[in-house]
């Protein structure tokens, strides 16, 4: 499958997730952060999937700004959304979900230090790590990606996340952006560290190619 894996800065509007969804017509599938979009666009994604014919699999915040997991399919259909799980808690459900032979994980931001249990032995394709902001250290960074090398490997599936381009961990003024895919055997096919360039991935070549750059920070 080729993807997009996208590093926006956040936006009120949808403007950057729509210049993505134009840089490559190849691709199937568009990876965003978690909470890039609002509760009020969640339809107005569903249509974009629609009219592009892509899975568009993301973050949104509901209307009391608790974060969501959700995918959308080609047909602008919602095929997974559910609450983000609490900490020291079992990874809510769904975390997998099937699509016209596509069997999808999903695990928001942290839930990747709850994936390793939480996401059960149902055979899957490809998980994604949707995550709000970049690492708060470099501690966290290896801590993370060396978690989803794990996932990886345990599942026996492509494990690929990507985080906003801008933000910090609770404002500490201090972030790392991220975004990486590991193959099923925990080789990394990248890993980019305050790398916010657009990437095109084709899961098949376990290639990784570079599209360019969003638009200007806002």
């Amino acid at each position: 499958m080729k993807m997009i894996i996208g590093q926006p800065v956040h936006e009120e509007q949808t403007v950057q997730l729509e210049a993505a969804l134009k840089m490559s017509r190849e691709a199937e599938l568009i990876l965003f952060p978690e909470g890039y979009v609002k509760e009020w666009q969640l339809m107005d994604v569903c249509h974009l999937a629609e009219e592009y014919s892509m899975y568009i699999v993301a973050g949104y915040k509901d209307s009391s700004l608790k974060d969501r997991a959700f995918i959308a399919d080609p047909s602008g259909r919602l095929i997974l959304d559910r609450n983000k799980t609490p900490e020291h808690s079992g990874l809510y459900q769904p975390s997998k979900v099937e699509s016209n032979g596509n069997k999808l994980g999903f695990i928001l931001c942290r839930e990747v230090f709850q994936g390793l249990e939480g996401l059960g032995e149902e055979a899957v394709d490809f998980i994604f790590n949707p995550i709000g902001v970049g690492m708060f250290s470099e501690h966290q960074f290896e801590d993370w990606t060396s978690e989803a090398r794990n996932i990886a490997r345990s599942q026996r599936a492509f494990v690929i996340g990507a985080s906003h381009a801008d933000g910090s961990y609770r404002n500490c003024g201090f972030s790392i952006p991220i975004a990486y895919c590991f193959d099923p055997e925990g080789n990394p096919i990248f890993i980019h560290k305050s790398d916010e360039r657009i990437i095109l991935l084709d899961t098949e070549r376990k290639t990784a190619d570079i599209l360019g750059f969003l638009q200007q920070k806002i």
